[in-house]
């Protein structure tokens, strides 16, 4: 788990309350329901009304994915990919189809699977990438979904503040309430605003992030299985899939690669 989300909200929250601490507040004023119904409530609903309904039903996995996914290591698909490259080297690439049941990473089994029964190196290459451009389309799909939220979410404040402000004008003859009022007016602009730019569009930022990293892995795979099917050498195998890298993080992966060697 990459617990970059969860404490970079965690830390936004805590400056948020601590600075209203600060300042005299009471943090428990902001907790009001009916503000952060509209508010919670009605982004997800125009959300969903911007989307397809498999969008919405899959909140609850997108949501967990952007606060716990773990990108997947680089430094573990070039190991298992020059691993492959040297047994199918050494004892042909018919060898592979034992080992088939040891790989973790479903997009790899899938494509040295597709290379042990002699898939054709373009129908292949086709296969794989379509592979790619499916993961591309669901992980755009989740990211957008967080992303309208956060561009709804602050105008849904803004009506609720409106409709409190309306409630407001017909207290007009009672002073005493006015002040409590108004304020109470103004929380649904609050965490309208707040959602949106320490949940939601954070939130759809590390989504893109993750999908980076995974598609970037796949490419990797692709080209790696490809050169296993072409019996290229290994050792040229890891040289290529290193120069995806910048030098610094070429170099720490080299490293950790010659350790698992």
């Amino acid at each position: 788990m990459d617990p970059a989300s969860l404490a970079g909200i965690g830390l936004a929250f805590f400056c948020i309350f601590g600075s209203m601490i600060l300042e005299g507040g009471n943090p428990a004023a902001l907790i009001s329901p009916s503000a952060m119904l509209l508010v919670f409530g009605g982004t997800f609903g125009v959300a969903m009304a911007g989307g397809l309904m498999k969008d919405s039903t899959g909140f609850i996995g997108v949501l967990k994915s952007g606060l716990l996914a773990k990108p997947k290591s680089a430094d573990s698909a070039i190991t298992q990919v020059v691993t492959f490259a040297e047994k199918a080297r050494h004892d042909g690439l018919l060898a592979l189809e034992a080992s088939m049941k040891d790989i973790e990473d479903p997009f790899l089994r899938k494509g040295i699977g597709l290379a042990v029964d002699g898939t054709d190196p373009d129908e292949l290459r086709e296969i794989l990438e379509n592979e790619i451009a499916s993961l591309k389309n669901r992980h755009k799909a989740g990211a957008k979904f967080f992303e309208n939220m956060g561009g709804f979410a602050p105008t849904l404040g803004i009506i609720g503040t409106v409709l409190g402000l309306v409630h407001v004008l017909q207290n007009l003859s009672q002073p005493s309430k006015l002040g409590p009022l108004i304020a109470g007016a103004f929380i649904a602009t609050l965490w309208g605003v707040m959602s949106a730019n320490v949940m939601w569009l954070p939130l759809a930022n590390r989504l893109k992030r993750v999908s980076e990293i995974e598609v970037h892995h796949a490419e990797l795979v692709l080209e790696g299985v490809l050169s296993i099917q072409a019996g290229a050498n290994p050792r040229v195998i890891e040289e290529r899939l290193l120069a995806h890298f910048p030098p610094k993080e070429r170099e720490a992966l080299s490293r950790d690669g010659n350790k698992a060697a």
